[in-house]
């Protein structure tokens, strides 16, 4: 595969999760409860792939203690599913996956926490950045309007919940990251996703079921973007496994930074989320520092 096939579907990639996304919020605009949204799209993802391993003739033999990693890396995956779809529910697309495509930050801050192995000053430069540029673009001094802006406690409580569900999302994903490379990396990657992606639609149907939040839409809408999501969602989760090994992971997986920037644009077309000039130079911003700490060279 030439370098700018590699680049044009993984580019691709990442406007298909955007699109997931983009479907959530339809969805979650028309009835359908966040549980719900977690649990079809996991348990259709693991449904699916299961399938897939089975006609692969994949060994599904397991030893307990990596059977009880995945778990436990399973139910962090649980919270950043909820977390992330939640902040997509609250505030503007393109601002939840922006503050939550923060995790390979608090990933090298993790790994700093339990190794003792300190980021590289290009790190914290980039976190640096990140974070200014993050400023801007969730607009936290609720300046950017014609009048002046709403002010800061006024935008902190509209956009507040949202981007806090998008930050615990961002931390369980770098605590599944930094689990996954230490507890599971030997396992194979279809078999890995189908164990974790079952453990996340287990405990999507169970909190539906305690806290009486699992049902079925009652719009067409609703429908249809549950439908989407899933198969968007089912869709670029294949892709990026089928692509990444061949491309090599460590160097084009930053083109998956991709999704907030496509966004912007869907967000903007479909649901007519704008966001103002400044705001988007706040989100390339954090792409670039996300970017640069994506393809530093160890």
């Amino acid at each position: 595969m030439s370098r700018w096939v590699a680049v044009g579907l993984l580019l691709l990639t990442a406007t298909i999760f955007a699109a997931n996304h983009i479907a959530a919020r339809v969805a979650f605009d028309h009835g359908v409860d966040v549980v719900t949204a977690v649990a079809v799209r996991s348990g259709t993802t693991a449904l699916v792939l299961l399938l897939f391993l089975r006609l692969a003739r994949v060994p599904l033999a397991l030893d307990r203690r990596t059977a009880g990693r995945a778990v436990v890396v399973g139910l962090l995956l649980a919270v950043q599913s909820y977390g992330l779809y939640s902040a997509v529910a609250l505030i503007p697309v393109a601002l939840a996956l922006l503050t939550f495509n923060t995790f390979p930050f608090l990933l090298a801050l993790l790994s700093w926490a339990a190794s003792g192995v300190r980021p590289a000053r290009r790190t914290f430069l980039a976190m640096l950045v990140a974070l200014f540029g993050l400023s801007l673009a969730l607009d936290v001094a609720g300046r950017v309007s014609l009048d002046g802006g709403p002010g800061f406690a006024a935008r902190w409580a509209t956009i507040g919940p949202g981007v806090a569900h998008a930050l615990v999302a961002s931390l369980a994903f770098a605590g599944v990251l930094y689990l996954t490379t230490r507890w599971l990396a030997a396992l194979e990657a279809r078999l890995r996703t189908v164990l974790t992606m079952g453990v996340v639609s287990l405990v999507a149907i169970a909190a539906g079921v305690i806290g009486g939040g699992l049902a079925l839409p009652a719009e067409p809408l609703a429908w249809v973007g549950l439908a989407l999501l899933t198969v968007f969602y089912g869709i670029a989760f294949t892709m990026m496994f089928a692509i990444l090994p061949r491309v090599g992971a460590v160097e084009n997986a930053a083109l998956l930074n991709f999704e907030p920037i496509a966004s912007l644009g869907l967000a903007w077309a479909i649901l007519g989320q704008a966001v103002a000039p400044i705001q988007v130079a706040g989100a390339l911003i954090v792409i670039a520092a996300v970017v640069v700490i994506g393809l530093r060279r160890d």
